[in-house]
């Protein structure tokens, strides 16, 4: 099929208006149509005929190798998606590089697999077991003495103003639009500040607990009894930088979260497990998200907006999801949100640019993954009421088509790019509403990272785009 041809030329801002932009959207689904059908078909008659070739998986690089097999091939055979594997498998010994397949596009829903390899299976048991951590959160003790720790009545003080202030604002604005956040958001984000300013801190090398010196990092050391019964399965092991005294300092990375409301201090593990238990403890519905580059933080729902918020303690970072791949220069590849309702891979909320910003999924396969996060889902919901079950269900149907949406509008954004004349706004600000999370995240101009030393965000390379990547 041609591309869709550009509108003829005309001048001012007329070139590229609303309605080209329009039927090109449509030109494009209908292609899109076109190429599921054509894949239908050609794989409905392999099953007849005989075994399938295998199914290519999908990747940056097999699409890049697609791509240069398309431009080779004769424009007298219109090209038909089919199957091939990634060491370009060819039919009956035929020179001619085979098209690309439709499957490696992604437009096609994907089956739950059962792992069965080695490598899936351990991952698996990774994810389930990171599956426990925000169970945690739900102890009725733990959350009473979180409720002791936190200073309630300037916490929610603040809330309350805060809530005034956005629906004076929202009503000054006389067109009926919501207040930007609820009350609810507001005391999370009251807590937020609290948190970060003046009740957590961020230890780089602890000091010396004899003489208060700077300490020098000696590697890893075996945990106490006492330290693994709290959770401090890894000990960092420091020495004191001053000659006369040279004391040894242990740091134990505790995860239990009652250990860490004595403490109040560590890194961004330790930070996201207390905090995102606080949210829980003023009622928040809450998710502990995992990232695989060596990252976590935490997600919030908002009733008010009807979806989930990024919300990272460690920069004191709301609603920001573009934080770590625009502002830190980090490439990540999964992103797996964990709550007491399930696990939801969250991976296109954070890496709006795939081909830039991500780096390879390599650890099971994308159908094993899915079987994966759709068991965990099971095992958390089991118990629930029909009712509930169908109401987490409608959130995950809403939560897809918002990250969908996040797709749909990248991709938006490169093919404008393209066009001769484009300033990079993809879609017209009167076609989308203010409040949308793609035209807010395009708003913000994220920075790099700002807790920890200046040498440590250097030797993992979070220090922004533009800064060499060392530490992976």
């Amino acid at each position: 099929m041609e591309p869709p041809p550009l509108p003829p030329k005309t001048s001012g801002s007329d070139k590229f208006d609303e309605d080209w932009a329009k039927d090109l959207r449509v030109q494009f689904e209908q292609l899109l149509r076109t190429k599921r059908l054509n894949d239908l078909t050609d794989r409905r008659a392999r099953s007849r005929s005989g075994s399938p070739t295998p199914r290519e998986r999908p990747s940056s690089v097999n699409l890049r190798a697609s791509t240069s097999s398309v431009s080779k091939s004769s424009s007298h055979h219109p090209p038909r998606p089919v199957s091939t594997s990634s060491q370009g498998i060819r039919r009956h010994g035929s020179n001619a590089s085979l098209p690309p397949s439709y499957a490696s596009l992604r437009s096609l829903p994907l089956l739950p697999s059962e792992p069965k390899d080695s490598q899936s299976l351990k991952f698996r048991n990774l994810l389930q077991s990171l599956a426990f951590t925000p169970t945690k959160y739900e102890n009725p003790g733990l959350l009473d003495e979180a409720l002791k720790s936190m200073p309630l009545d300037r916490i929610y003080s603040e809330a309350d103003e805060e809530s005034q202030v956005l629906q004076t604002l929202a009503a000054s604005m006389e067109d009926g639009r919501k207040p930007e956040w609820g009350y609810q958001d507001c005391v999370i984000r009251a807590l937020l500040r609290w948190f970060k300013r003046t009740f957590f801190s961020w230890v780089n090398n602890p000091d010396c607990s004899k003489c208060g010196s700077p300490t020098i990092a000696r590697g890893m050391t075996p945990p106490t009894p006492d330290e693994v019964a709290r959770g401090g399965a890894r000990v960092e092991l420091y020495q004191c930088s001053y000659p006369q005294c040279g004391a040894h300092e242990r740091f134990p990375r505790y995860s239990d979260v009652w250990t860490l409301l004595q403490t109040r201090k560590g890194r961004c593990g330790e930070w996201a497990n207390c905090f995102s238990m606080l949210c829980r403890a003023v009622g928040g519905r809450v998710r502990w998200v995992w990232n695989a580059e060596d990252h976590v933080w935490t997600e919030v729902f908002s009733e008010h907006q009807k979806r989930w918020i990024h919300v990272d303690a460690c920069e004191e970072a709301w609603d920001n999801p573009r934080l770590y791949a625009d502002g830190w220069g980090k490439k990540m590849s999964y992103c797996i949100a964990f709550s007491t309702e399930g696990a939801t891979d969250v991976t296109r909320r954070y890496v709006r640019n795939p081909v830039k910003q991500a780096s390879e999924r390599n650890k099971c396969p994308e159908e094993c993954l899915l079987y994966i996060l759709r068991e965990i889902r099971q095992q958390r919901r089991d118990s629930l009421s029909k009712e509930e079950r169908y109401r987490l269900n409608k959130e995950d149907e809403r939560e897809e088509r918002e990250l969908r949406a996040y797709v749909a509008h990248a991709i938006a954004v490169e093919v404008t790019n393209m066009l001769p004349g484009s300033l990079g706004s993809p879609i017209s600000p009167s076609a989308m509403s203010p409040s949308s999370p793609m035209v807010v995240d395009d708003q913000k101009h994220p920075v790099g990272r700002q807790s920890g030393s200046p040498e440590w965000i250097q030797s993992r390379g979070e220090g922004g785009a533009a800064q060499p990547r060392e530490g992976h």
